[in-house]
């Protein structure tokens, strides 16, 4: 496929996502605007790259807006926690449950147009937080506050026995800083091309950060005026979606 004709097909996607983005169908901007992102990003496209991060920003923001306007927030310990259908809001996902299991809550909430973001949380630490995890080619993890104060039971794989409430506003903050721990993962001197590769990965992990996509955007706008990398790129540890 010559680059012309890639650039019009790529063209083509967005232009359907901006008219979604107008029917406020979000769910059909952000898989349209996926599918241009990957395109442009094959295709060493990095002016477009940028040019795509916006509106897919936007699309998720609404989704997850949505989901955060249910002010409620689920806390699933087993597959049979999830409700049968699928419901809006927020997720947190608990051991025995893992990563790898909040990844596979929230893409199924974009497969079947259910506003929905999920997070996973670790055994708690010894110095009374929770790891909180997102996952993709790379893992990205932060320690909060837990929502409440919480006693530490031993024999529990969670290392405690909390079951809720926790509130949107704990669920969004702990979303946030762990959103702001992937951006700070990236190593700036990096090749520009590398980065946007490193904030694709954390992105995979973690759809509804706005900055990421903000930084995706700015990381695209200087590869476009640096040469491509002619080493291959430094490849992260791949994730043990079995650990803790």
């Amino acid at each position: 496929m010559s680059d012309a004709v890639r650039a019009n097909a790529i063209d083509r996607l967005m232009e359907r996502a901006s008219q979604a983005l107008t029917e406020t169908d979000y769910f059909e901007a952000e898989a349209l605007c996926v599918r241009a992102l990957e395109k442009a990003r094959r295709a060493n496209d990095f002016e477009r790259v940028s040019r795509i991060a916006l509106p897919l920003q936007e699309a998720r923001r609404q989704i997850r807006e949505q989901a955060a306007d249910r002010r409620l927030v689920r806390v699933v310990e087993r597959p049979s926690d999830v409700p049968e259908p699928l419901e809006p809001g927020c997720y947190l996902v608990q051991p025995p449950l893992i990563g790898l299991d909040a990844r596979t809550l929230w893409q199924l909430g974009l497969r079947r147009r259910v506003p929905l973001v999920a997070l996973a949380r670790e055994p708690l630490t010894r110095d009374g937080r929770w790891p909180i995890v997102a996952v993709s080619e790379v893992s990205v993890r932060v320690k909060v506050e837990t929502p409440a104060p919480i006693e530490r039971v031993e024999s529990r794989m969670s290392k405690d026995d909390y079951r809720g409430p926790v509130s949107v506003e704990w669920f969004i903050d702990a979303y946030e800083r762990l959103g702001e721990a992937g951006i700070a993962s990236v190593d700036p001197s990096e090749p520009a091309a590398w980065r946007v590769d490193d904030l694709l990965e954390r992105l995979g992990a973690l759809p509804f950060h706005e900055k990421l996509h903000q930084a995706l955007a700015t990381a695209a706008r200087q590869a476009m005026h640096e040469p491509l990398p002619e080493m291959p790129r430094r490849r992260p540890a791949v994730f043990d979606p079995h650990s803790f």
